[in-house]
C-alpha cells in the first residue's frame, strides 16, 4: 500500500512527484513517458526563470530533478484503469497493479487525428503529430502544418527553419494563437497561410506526396512531403470511472485539485483548469501532491 501513485510525467507529473519526495511519501511515479507534450514543444519563452530553452531541453531538466531524489519511475505503462476499493485505490497498467491511498491523475492529453481518407496510411510515412520529434526528416521539403492555434504555430516556427516551404491549413478566418508567435509566423518568408481551408484527404504512393484541400468551397492540391497534424488535444481520462468529467473529457477538479472521488486527485492537461501552459500544469502538480498528502495522512 502506497501513501501515493502518481499517473503521468509531464510537468504536472513531475512536480507533483518532487513535492512528494520532499514530504518523504512512499510514491511511485507510473506513465508511458517521460515529458509529455513538453517534449513535443520547440522554443519556449515563457517558463519562469528560463528566457530561452526548448522543450526537450526542459524536460531533461525536469527528469534530472525527478529523479535526484531516487523517484521510482515506472515508464513504459499503460494505466488501464483507477477504482475505488473500500479506502483504498487500486491502479492497474498492462504490466502490473498497484494500491495507494492516493492518487494524482497528471496523464495531459494526446493530439487529436484528421479522420480523412490517407491518414492511417500514411502515419509515420509522411504524417507526423511532431514537429520536435520529426521535423529534422523534412529538411528542404515542402510540408502542410494543419491547425491555427499555439501548437501549429509552434510547429511552424519550428520547420520555417528547416522546411523549404511551409503550408498552415487553418479551418479558421484567421490563425489564433498567442500575438508574438503569430507575428513571427506571418513574417516568415516560406510560409503560407491558407484560411477558411479543410484537409479532405492525404494522398501518396508509398509516401505523402499530396494533401487534398477545399478552401472556401474550392479544392485543390498541394504538393507536400510532409504534414503535421496540430488541430488540438483529447485528454487521457478513459481509463479512470466515477470521476465528473465536461462534455470535452477533462476530468473536473475543484481549488485543491480534487474529483468528486475521495482520494482521487487530477493536475494539469488532464483536467479542467482553463489555459493548457507547462507553468500552470507545474503549479496544478504540486497543488496536487499537497493536497494528496494531507488527505493520505488522514487515512
Amino acid at each position: 500500500m502506497h501513501d501515493l501513485i502518481i499517473i503521468g510525467a509531464g510537468p504536472a507529473g513531475i512536480t507533483a512527484s518532487v513535492y512528494a519526495a520532499r514530504k518523504k511519501m512512499d510514491f511511485r511515479v507510473v506513465t508511458g513517458d517521460i515529458g509529455g507534450q513538453t517534449a513535443w514543444s520547440g522554443d519556449i519563452e515563457n517558463y519562469t526563470g528560463y528566457q530561452f530553452i526548448s522543450g526537450p531541453e526542459l524536460v531533461r531538466k525536469f527528469e534530472e530533478h525527478m529523479l535526484s531524489y531516487n523517484t521510482s519511475v515506472k515508464e513504459g505503462e499503460e494505466v488501464i484503469e483507477v477504482s475505488k476499493a473500500g479506502e483504498s485505490i487500486l491502479i492497474k497498467t498492462d504490466k502490473a497493479s498497484y494500491q495507494a491511498k492516493s492518487v494524482i491523475i497528471a496523464s495531459g492529453k494526446r493530439s487529436k487525428e484528421l479522420n480523412v481518407p490517407g491518414e492511417k496510411e500514411y502515419k509515420n510515412k509522411g504524417i507526423s503529430y511532431c514537429a520536435t520529434c520529426d521535423g529534422p526528416l523534412f529538411s528542404a521539403k515542402n510540408v502542410a502544418i494543419i491547425g491555427g492555434g499555439n501548437s501549429a504555430l509552434d510547429a511552424a516556427l519550428q520547420l520555417i527553419k528547416i522546411a523549404k516551404h511551409v503550408y498552415i491549413i487553418n479551418n479558421a478566418p484567421e490563425l489564433g494563437g498567442e500575438a508574438m508567435m503569430r507575428h513571427k509566423v506571418e513574417e516568415a518568408q516560406n510560409v503560407k497561410i491558407l484560411n477558411n481551408s479543410n484537409v479532405t484527404a492525404v494522398l501518396g504512393e508509398k509516401m505523402v506526396s499530396s494533401v487534398k484541400i477545399n478552401q472556401d468551397g474550392n479544392e485543390k492540391v498541394l504538393s507536400v512531403e510532409g504534414v503535421f497534424v496540430e488541430i488540438g488535444l483529447i485528454p487521457n481520462s478513459s481509463f479512470v470511472k466515477g470521476v465528473e468529467k465536461n462534455s470535452r473529457g477533462e476530468i473536473k477538479v475543484n481549488s485543491r485539485n480534487e474529483t468528486n472521488i475521495p482520494g482521487i486527485f487530477a493536475a494539469g492537461d488532464v483536467t479542467d483548469v482553463p489555459e493548457k501552459q507547462i507553468v500552470i500544469a507545474a503549479g496544478e502538480g504540486s497543488k496536487a501532491c499537497l493536497s494528496a498528502f494531507r488527505y493520505a495522512a488522514q487515512h
